[in-house]
C-alpha cells in the first residue's frame, strides 16, 4: 500500500507534538506555549532564533509550533526553514534519531518545492549526521549532492558563488571529526577563497577555529593557543555552548605542551559548558578519554577510573547501538525514508510506463509517417509517369507533325516539279512551234520581205532565250537547295550542264532534253558523260540518282 504524502505530513506533526509533550518540558515550557500563542509564524521564528543558544528546549517549541503554523498556511519553505533548526537541538542533545527524521521530512516537503537550495542545506546536515557515526560514505555522499546542487544553481546565476563556502566549511568540520585535518585545510582554503562577510550566514569566527584545531594538529602552539584567545569572546557572547570543542581542543594545546594543569582546567570547563547547556553533550566521551590519559600520566589513577567509568556509560547511552536514543536511526527503520523510497519507486514505475507509452506513440507514429511517405511516393511516382507520358504523347505529336510537315513539303516539292516539268513540256512545243514557223518561213518564196522575215525570226530567238531563263528562275525557286548545292560543290559546271543537272533532277529523258535544248539526242549523251566525268563519277554509279539525292 502506498500512503500518500498528506497521510505523512500528518504523521509527522503528530508524531513531534506528542515528542513535546513526552518530553516533559515542565512547567517553564508550558508558559513558553501559552505566550506563542498570540504570535504569528514569522514572529515565532524570530523569538526561536533569538533564544536559540540560550534556552534550547523553549527555542525547539518555539520552532515546532512555527512549523505548524507554516505548514497550516501552505508555507512550505518556511515550513523547511523551522524545521531544519530543530536538528541542531536534537543533536545538541545527541537525540539523532529525532535530527534524522526531522531532516528526512524536510527532504520530503522539499521535493514538493521548484527550487533545489533547500536541498542543498538539507543533504549538508544529513552528511554532518551520517559523519557523527563514522558512515564516511554515506557522509560524503550527502555532502557531494549538497555540493553538486549549489555549484549547479552558480552556474545557472540562481545563487552567489560565495555560498558555496557553507559547503567546503561542512566539509572541512567532517575531516576533523574523522581525524584528518590535512585535508581538511584544503577544504578550508577553499572555503576561504569562497567567503564573503557580506553574504554569508556563517560567521568568519567558525573559520578561525577550525583554522586553530589544525594548528593544534600541525604542533603550532602558539599560534593556536592565540587563535582561540581572539575568537573565544564571540562564542561567549554569541554561542556559548560551542566553546565545548573550542576548550577541547584548547586542552589538548595544553596537554602536548604536557602543561597538565592547564590542560585539565580547560577540559574541565568544556564538561561545565556542556552541562550548563546540554549542548554537544558527544563530546564528553572524547574529553573523559583525554582526562583519563592525563591522571594516569600524574599517577591520578581514582580519577583515571572514574574519567574511564563516565566515558564508557555516555559511549554506551550516545553511541551504542543498542541504546534507545540510536537503535531507530543506526536501523534506519524512519518511516519518512522509506515512504521517499517507494514514492521513487511508483515514480520510476510511471515514468517507464509513459516512456513505454511514448514508446508506442512513437511507433505508431513513424508507421503513419512511413504509410505516409510511402503513399507520396507512389501519388508522385503516377504523377512523373502521367507528365513523362504526356511529354512522351507530345513528342511524338511533334515528331508527326514534323513528318507531316515533310511530307507536305515534299508532295509540294514533286506538285512543283510536275507544274515545272509541264511548263518546261510547254515550252518544249511552243519552241517546236516556232521552229516549224521558222522553217516554213525560210522556205517561203513568197512575197514578204526579207526584212521582217529576220524581224521575226531575231524575236522567235530572243523569246527562246527568255522562256529558258524563266524556268531557270522558277527551278531555282523550287529547288533552292539543289541548286545551291551543285553550284558549291561544283563551281566548275557551265550553263548547259546546269541545265541539264536540272533537267535530270525533274526526270526529264534524254529525248525531251534534246527537243527543249534543240540539240541532238548525241550532243545529249556527250553532255551527260562530260557532266559525270566533271562530278568525277564512277561508272557504277547512276547519274539520275546521284542528283536526285543532292
Amino acid at each position: 500500500m502506498i500512503f500518500t504524502h498528506s497521510f505523512y505530513v500528518r504523521l509527522i506533526q503528530l508524531g513531534i507534538s506528542l515528542v513535546v509533550v513526552l518530553c516533559g518540558l515542565g512547567l517553564r515550557g508550558q508558559e513558553v506555549l501559552n505566550t506563542a500563542q498570540s504570535l504569528d509564524s514569522e514572529e515565532l521564528l524570530d523569538k526561536a532564533r533569538a533564544i536559540r543558544f540560550k534556552n534550547s528546549d523553549q527555542a525547539t517549541i518555539l520552532f515546532e509550533k512555527a512549523y505548524r503554523g507554516f505548514l497550516a498556511k501552505g508555507d512550505t519553505l518556511q515550513a523547511i526553514t523551522s524545521l531544519l533548526e530543530m536538528p541542531y537541538h536534537h543533536g545538541q542533545k545527541v537525540d539523532y534519531a529525532k535530527t534524522y527524521d526531522a531532516l528526512w521530512l524536510a527532504l520530503f516537503l522539499a521535493d514538493d518545492l521548484q527550487g533545489e537550495a533547500p536541498k542543498a542545506l538539507i543533504y549538508n546536515k544529513l552528511g554532518r549526521l551520517y559523519s557523527f557515526y563514522k558512515k564516511e560514505d554515506k557522509a560524503f555522499e550527502y555532502l557531494n549532492t549538497s555540493l553538486n546542487i549549489n555549484k549547479d544553481l552558480v552556474a545557472k546565476g540562481e545563487l552567489d558563488r560565495s555560498h558555496l563556502a557553507q559547503n567546503y566549511y561542512f566539509y572541512c568540520a567532517t575531516y576533523r571529526e574523522l581525524g584528518q585535518p590535512e585535508i581538511g585545510k584544503i577544504y578550508l582554503d577553499s572555503c576561504n577563497q569562497y567567503y564573503d562577510a557580506s553574504k554569508n550566514e556563517l560567521s568568519k569566527t567558525y573559520l578561525k577555529f577550525e583554522r586553530a584545531f589544525i594548528l593544534t594538529r600541525e604542533f603550532e602552539h602558539e599560534k593556536a593557543i592565540n587563535l582561540f584567545k581572539e575568537i573565544e569572546p564571540w562564542f561567549l557572547k554569541n554561542r556559548p555552548s560551542y566553546l565545548v570543542l573550542v576548550y577541547t581542543y584548547w586542552g589538548d594545546v595544553y596537554q602536548q605542551l604536557d602543561n597538565l594543569l592547564e590542560s585539565e582546567t580547560y577540559y574541565k570547563k568544556a564538561l561545565a559548558i556542556a552541562d550548563k547547556y546540554k549542548s554537544h553533550l558527544d563530546f564528553s566521551v572524547l574529553i573523559h578519554e583525554r582526562l583519563v590519559n592525563q591522571y594516569i600520566e600524574e599517577g591520578a589513577f581514582n580519577k583515571a577510573f572514574n574519567s574511564q567509568k563516565l566515558a564508557r556509560e555516555l559511549d554506551a547511552q550516545f553511541f551504542d547501538s543498542r541504546s534507545p536514543v540510536n537503535k531507530p536511526l543506526l536501523e534506519i527503520k524512519d518511516e519518512f525514508r522509506l515512504e521517499k523510497e517507494r514514492q521513487e519507486r511508483l515514480i520510476q514505475k510511471q515514468r517507464l510506463a509513459r516512456l513505454e507509452q511514448e514508446d508506442e506513440i512513437s511507433l505508431l507514429q513513424r508507421i503513419i509517417l512511413l504509410g505516409a511517405l510511402v503513399f507520396t511516393l507512389i501519388i508522385a511516382a503516377v504523377y512523373v509517369m502521367q507528365i513523362r507520358a504526356k511529354h512522351k504523347i507530345e513528342k511524338e505529336l511533334i515528331r508527326r507533325n514534323k513528318e507531316l510537315e515533310i511530307q507536305k513539303a515534299r508532295e509540294l516539292l514533286e506538285l512543283k516539279n510536275k507544274e515545272l516539268a509541264t511548263s518546261a513540256l510547254q515550252l518544249v512545243e511552243k519552241d517546236e512551234f516556232l521552229k516549224d514557223i521558222k522553217s516554213k518561213l525560210k522556205g517561203d518564196n513568197g512575197n514578204i520581205k526579207t526584212t521582217e522575215i529576220h524581224k521575226v525570226l531575231k524575236s522567235i530567238s530572243t523569246s527562246n532565250q527568255s522562256n529558258w531563263e524563266e524556268f531557270k528562275l522558277r527551278f531555282t525557286a523550287v529547288n533552292e537547295d539543289f541548286y545551291k548545292k551543285v553550284t558549291t560543290k561544283y563551281p566548275n559546271l557551265s550553263q548547259s550542264d546546269q541545265k541539264i543537272c536540272a533537267l535530270i533532277k525533274l526526270n526529264f529523258s534524254s529525248k525531251e532534253m534534246a527537243r527543249l535544248l534543240g540539240i541532238s539526242v548525241e550532243s545529249v549523251h556527250t553532255t551527260r558523260y562530260r557532266l559525270r566525268k566533271k562530278m568525277k563519277l564512277d561508272r557504277s554509279v547512276n547519274l539520275e540518282d546521284f542528283i536526285a539525292s543532292l
